[in-house]
């Protein structure tokens, strides 16, 4: 199986421990969000698990522990952006803590590892295009021979971020604009030796060289692993996406970075009161066994294949 950890929350910035923890143990508990008394005990052998994909914007209190995970294969979508404190309230500073920790990460376990994430862009009379372009050609240069890959995309609106879009004032561009504006982009990482791809877009922008992508990505996964995988697609995504199908591990409502593009939370008060329900050494990442639970044990198996063949990679 492939392990996500996670699209519902900041795993390496605020749960290493408790993700430590459950890897010496072998096992942890997630809840179904869709019915939060069901409860699946997922296995951590790296005999099922061929590879765990991170998702941060700062994993350097992960950065000690990574020697336990030498029995598994894994990598990286970080996001760094050029937002402030009012849009990424509680991200550390991006010069002093976050480019670092990007650089430390890709020196650990390699450029190819370390998926550099520029998203999801918005658009205000602060964050105008040309700030943007400031900003990601700072950053890429920062960033470069530390990452092989940037990936972009344009933020959506969901009832959880709508209220901030709005109070941001967002606001969008015409289709042409965004596709000159991606071709810019895309200009500035190449020249830093990075390509460039898309994340979830209906937008077509092949014309600037920028394609598709997933964050889940079986090609990836096959080639950090040396072997072929049998995974579709995650069905429980969103027909843009093109993420293979993995086990999420995260829980909604309990990222402390509050961004206030994120679809993940409700609002900082309601994180607080999950976090305050954290513990390190519970199976679970936030909360307590209940009465009216019921935990199932999921038959959890290795999606491995055969050995990659030359004209595989």
């Amino acid at each position: 199986m492939i392990l996500s950890a996670s699209r519902r929350t900041d795993v390496p910035a605020y749960y290493s421990d408790w993700f430590y923890n459950r890897i010496k143990e072998g096992f942890l508990y997630v809840r179904n969000p869709m019915n939060r008394h069901q409860i699946s005990e997922i296995g951590l052998s790296p005999e099922v698990v061929d590879c765990i994909v991170f998702w941060t914007k700062n994993p350097a209190p992960m950065l000690s522990g990574l020697d336990r995970l030498r029995d598994y294969s894994y990598y990286f979508q970080f996001t760094l952006t050029g937002y402030g404190t009012d849009v990424e309230i509680n991200v550390p500073s991006k010069k002093e803590v976050v480019i670092p920790a990007f650089r430390t990460l890709s020196e650990r376990i390699g450029a190819e590892k370390v998926i550099w994430r520029y998203d999801p862009i918005l658009f205000t009379d602060q964050y105008t295009p040309a700030y943007h372009v400031k900003a990601f050609t700072q950053i890429a240069g920062a960033l470069r021979g530390y990452t092989r890959k940037c990936v972009i995309s344009f933020v959506d609106k969901y009832t959880k971020n709508r209220k901030n879009m709005d109070a941001l004032k967002v606001y969008d561009m015409e289709e042409i604009q965004l596709t000159v504006f991606a071709g810019q982009l895309c200009d500035i990482a190449r020249q830093n030796g990075m390509e460039m791809a898309s994340c979830a877009e209906q937008l077509d922008l092949a014309s600037y060289g920028i394609r598709h992508s997933s964050c889940i990505d079986k090609k990836l996964v096959e080639s950090i692993i040396g072997c072929q995988i049998n995974a579709g697609k995650d069905k429980n995504q969103r027909a843009e996406c093109g993420c293979a199908e993995s086990i999420d591990i995260g829980v909604y409502d309990s990222c402390q970075h509050g961004c206030v593009y994120c679809y993940a939370n409700h609002g900082l008060d309601v994180v607080t009161g999950n976090c305050r329900n954290h513990d390190p050494a519970s199976p679970l990442l936030c909360g307590k066994i209940e009465e009216k639970d019921k935990i199932t044990v999921r038959q959890m198996k290795s999606v491995k294949e055969g050995q990659l063949r030359l004209f595989d990679l």
